[in-house]
């Protein structure tokens, strides 16, 4: 048994306790400072409202205030599971309550820049342990094709750990797999996280495909018969994440496995990437859609193409990357979607 320590009381930090629960883990779910009355309900329901499903009884359910209580208790796990944005506030909190090194298991999507380059979030976290004079973290990045509802249902769900120590992967694989939820494991840390971040960018593209079908089409057949643009989209999709994995140093066939291919597929099937691709693939503008009709909706592919793009026109080959240029472009300089064919 571990003592496993969630931070982050979003879907995917709640639906993932279900299976180091169900492993005879102790688990420890602690909502962030902006989530207490989140963890008010849990602990008088137990009803995720985002998940609208019961979690186990015997999850320890706590605000944040009392984080460095049970930081102080050692726990063998920390789980991050704040968004991208979150990662610098989770790290300061790690860091002035540190009493040992830690293995981390990373949740959290998204790229970062870092001194003009971009980084994946691992990196980033021991880029500001660095920084504090601590040593290197052992960080366990999980990633792949697993939507919160679907776990916290016990879906059969598949997910890759990823850690630059096949050993360790190997202990977290032992520690939360279950007959539902199984996971494979990689060394490829910058490939898994690189793939599991930009994928999001092109499922809002593969979104856009009934608007990008065709020009002088009208609407029903655009809406009959997109999925001809939208294969084409995904095959395209695919050739520039294995050249982006590539250059973030990670194995290009890791873009085909389940941090790449698998999680780019559960994407476009339905969520808010695919979501705003869609208005995105009507002529609407980035800023207009956040404005009046996605205004309190986080999008993750959106945040990361604002959060990476300048960099991205700047230091990469338009040939290289034509479709996410055109997407980047259409976010960052609020213009219509328009893609090179």
């Amino acid at each position: 048994m571990k003592k496993i320590l969630v931070l982050g009381a979003g879907a995917m930090g709640t639906a993932f306790t279900v299976p180091c629960i169900e492993n005879k883990n102790k688990v420890t779910l602690v909502g962030t400072h902006l989530e207490d009355k989140l963890i008010e309900k849990l602990n008088k329901d137990g009803i995720h409202p985002t998940l609208n499903s019961k979690i186990p009884k015997n999850i320890k359910i706590i605000k944040f205030k009392s984080f460095p209580e049970e930081y102080k208790l050692k726990p063998d796990y920390i789980v991050l599971a704040v968004s991208s944005k979150g990662i610098d506030w989770a790290c300061e909190q790690l860091i002035k309550n540190y009493n040992k090194k830690l293995s981390i298991i990373l949740l959290t999507k998204g790229l970062t820049i870092v001194k003009k380059r971009i980084l994946t979030i691992s990196k980033k976290i021991n880029f500001i342990f660095k920084k504090h004079n601590l040593p290197k973290q052992s960080i366990s990045s999980v990633k792949g094709p697993c939507l919160a509802t679907g776990l916290i249902n016990k879906v059969r769900t598949s997910t890759v750990i990823a850690n630059e120590r096949i050993s360790e992967a190997k202990k977290i694989e032992k520690m939360i797999s279950t007959d539902y939820y199984r996971a494979e494991i990689s060394d490829d840390i910058n490939g898994v996280e690189t793939a599991g971040a930009i994928k999001n960018i092109y499922s809002m593209l593969i979104g856009a495909s009934v608007g990008l079908s065709g020009d002088n089409l009208n609407k029903y057949i655009q809406q009959k018969y997109y999925h001809n643009t939208a294969s084409a989209l995904f095959k395209n999709a695919l050739i520039e994440i294995k050249k982006f994995v590539k250059l973030m140093g990670g194995r290009s066939e890791t873009a085909y496995g389940l941090a790449g291919l698998g999680d780019l597929y559960v994407s476009v099937a339905g969520g808010r990437n695919s979501l705003m691709g869609t208005y995105l693939g009507q002529g609407k503008i980035y800023k207009d859609i956040k404005e009046k009709i996605m205004k309190d909706i986080t999008v993750e592919g959106a945040d990361l193409a604002l959060e990476i793009g300048p960099r991205v026109l700047k230091d990469f080959k338009k040939k290289d990357f034509p479709i996410m240029f055109g997407l980047i472009k259409s976010i960052c300089k609020n213009k219509k979607l328009r893609i090179v064919w």
